[in-house]
């Protein structure tokens, strides 16, 4: 399967958790003023990568934790990221996903796209659009506080969204 790629980041300690491996998918809908990644808003442009491709630049860094889809916009990608996901939860990784989308939105709309399919291989979600006005350089994985840090497997058994708790650690900056 294939993915638009704008970008790959071998080493991230910004986009979750530990130490990641971070895919920036190309294209997004959203548009957010402020974006930090205006280059990803195109459908055209980025590189087109297997998803085989990605996964062996993965399986060659030995010290990931986990993997983060963003962007652009993942869910537009949702199918291919999602079989690149549960091959990563094979290797034992976890996996988050930012979207511009709210889970309630995504949870409401799971036979669509695929998007269901996506959200259940993700750990975490950080959900919700930019918004400039909002934005804080203190807070954890986010760009503006409207944005969420979600559970999704609780999120999807509880019928709700649940917020992340990352333990001591981290738990000053989830709100």
């Amino acid at each position: 399967m294939f993915l638009q790629v704008s970008g790959l980041a071998n080493d991230s300690i910004v986009d979750g958790p530990g130490f990641r491996f971070t895919i920036f998918v190309q294209g997004c809908p959203h548009h957010c003023k402020g974006c930090q990644n205006p280059q990803t808003h195109a459908f055209q442009g980025g590189t087109l990568m297997t998803t085989e491709e990605i996964f062996a630049k993965i399986k060659r860094n030995p010290l990931l934790d986990g993997v983060t889809f963003s962007g652009g916009e993942p869910f537009c990608q949702a199918q291919a990221l999602a079989e690149l996901g549960r091959e990563i939860h094979k290797l034992g990784l976890n996996i988050m996903t930012y979207t511009g989308y709210t889970f309630e939105y995504l949870s409401a709309n799971r036979d669509f796209n695929f998007y269901g399919e996506l959200l259940d291989i993700s750990d975490w979600l950080v959900d919700g659009k930019f918004i400039q006005s909002k934005r804080s350089l203190n807070l954890l994985f986010r760009g503006s506080e409207n944005q969420r840090i979600l559970d999704i497997p609780r999120s999807i058994t509880e019928h709700k969204p649940i917020h992340a708790d990352f333990g001591a650690d981290y738990a000053y900056h989830v709100s």
